[in-house]
């Protein structure tokens, strides 16, 4: 089959397996050819690519729920709207939840990903207890924070290069209705949503849109937390769907600054509070199905780095320099303050900011990107690689100081010739 990530590059020739048993996924995993974990092929780049991919999804059921103390243990395959379905409903909801719900448990802690809440709650792996681990030999290794240890911190964030994870134990934290209470202030430029993000640090969630084609970088600083009122049910989230051959060039810079424009003065004249539901707050792209066939079938980047903190106004105002200077500008950015590293060698926020940028394939666009990628490293920041589709190993190895202890630990357990991705081969890893 051809197959991709969600930026639709590159595209590959793979041959594709799947399991519905623990037996099934022991003889696919210790067959001998080198393969790859495929979840619901929600990274955007080539991570979950390979000759060989072994898909999960038909691996998603859930295990346990324990509705007294909000933990669940469920299968890797079962994604993010499978839980939220069976947990909302009886006041639990995810601790940490990226800004989709359609992908799986084992993709959310392959890529460690993170959300709106980083700065108060960290990664999704602070909310995994544990999880079961097999390996290319067929072993089933239980990783937690105390039992395997090194797997269980190799695993969270690094890209599925350890094993494929079984099934895994969540804690949820309690919510009273399906409700978020939304503030969102326009903000003239750049300064202005940086200052607006770190003055409401105690807002559990927060997150801002940047106008990228505008010079000033003005924006919208999206604030959240729980709300209290309302009920616990909700309707079927609607979506629409972009068809197979959508026409690309409608999708342009005149008509994303009219969008953009537009999506602005919509937020009202200074600030504007109001209740969403949790689906509206923090899953806007999946009410559009297949959004990434707006780029058209060359695909698109999106290029997602995390600048420290002593570093990260000087090196923003760079990037957004050279993105003018060049005439680069992406249709989507996306802003974002983390807090503090955790100790997973390859998991992606650094205590600073982090900006996400959507590029359009274009012959020049690779070669730009190198320029953006010396201006990060140069600040200290690095790349998230669940979005990554061709950073070079020489600015992996810069961005990740722990890719060296990764790489032991996969030596160690036998994982190097067996478990690989288009992207590991790339990066070295």
């Amino acid at each position: 089959m051809l197959l991709s990530g969600w930026g639709r590059y590159p595209r590959v020739e793979a041959q594709g397996s799947f399991y519905e048993t623990e037996d099934e996924a022991a003889a696919l995993v210790s067959a001998g050819h080198p393969w790859i974990a495929h979840g619901a092929g929600g990274s955007y780049g080539d991570s979950a690519l390979n000759r060989e991919v072994i898909f999960t999804r038909h691996y998603h059921r859930l295990i346990d729920l324990d509705e007294g103390r909000g933990i669940i243990r469920c299968a890797a395959g079962m994604t993010l709207a499978e839980i939220i379905d069976r947990t909302l409903p009886r006041g639990w909801f995810l601790k940490v939840t990226p800004g989709t719900r359609k992908i799986t448990v084992g993709g959310a802690i392959a890529a460690d990903v993170h959300g709106k809440n980083h700065h108060q709650q960290g990664c999704f792996s602070s909310s995994v207890l544990s999880f079961r681990l097999m390996l290319p030999d067929g072993r089933i290794m239980t990783c937690g924070r105390q039992e395997n240890p090194d797997l269980f911190r190799a695993t969270c964030g690094g890209m599925g290069l350890t094993g494929l994870v079984l099934d895994a134990a969540l804690r949820l934290v309690r919510v009273n209705s399906a409700f978020i209470r939304e503030r969102t202030i326009r903000c003239r430029g750049l300064n202005e949503i940086l200052e607006n993000l770190e003055h409401h640090q105690a807002v559990p969630y927060s997150v801002a849109w940047v106008d990228c084609l505008e010079k000033n970088g003005r924006g919208l600083v999206m604030l959240g937390e729980h709300a209290d009122d309302g009920d616990l049910s909700r309707p079927p989230p609607r979506s629409l769907s972009v068809p197979e051959r959508f026409p690309s060039p409608l999708l342009n810079r005149f008509s994303v600054r009219l969008f953009n424009r537009l999506y602005f003065l919509a937020a009202g004249p200074s600030a504007r509070t109001r209740r969403v539901s949790l689906d509206q707050f923090f899953y806007p792209l999946d009410r559009l199905d297949s959004w990434n066939r707006l780029y058209g079938p060359s695909g698109f980047i999106q290029y997602q780095f995390v600048l420290p903190d002593e570093a990260g106004t000087a090196g923003l105002r760079a990037v957004f320099g050279k993105m003018r200077d060049e005439n680069v500008g992406p249709f989507l950015g996306v802003l974002k303050l983390f807090g503090p590293a955790n100790d997973n060698p390859l998991s992606f926020p650094l205590k600073g900011c982090s900006l996400a940028l959507d590029f359009p394939m274009h012959p020049r666009l690779f070669p730009f990107l190198d320029e953006l990628d010396a201006i990060v490293i140069a600040h200290g920041g690095r790349h998230y690689l669940a979005k990554d589709a061709r950073m070079k190993a020489g600015v992996f190895e810069r961005g990740y100081p722990e890719a060296k202890n990764f790489r032991n630990i996969r030596q160690r357990y036998g994982l190097t010739e067996k478990i690989n991705s288009l992207q590991s081969l790339r990066l070295h890893i």
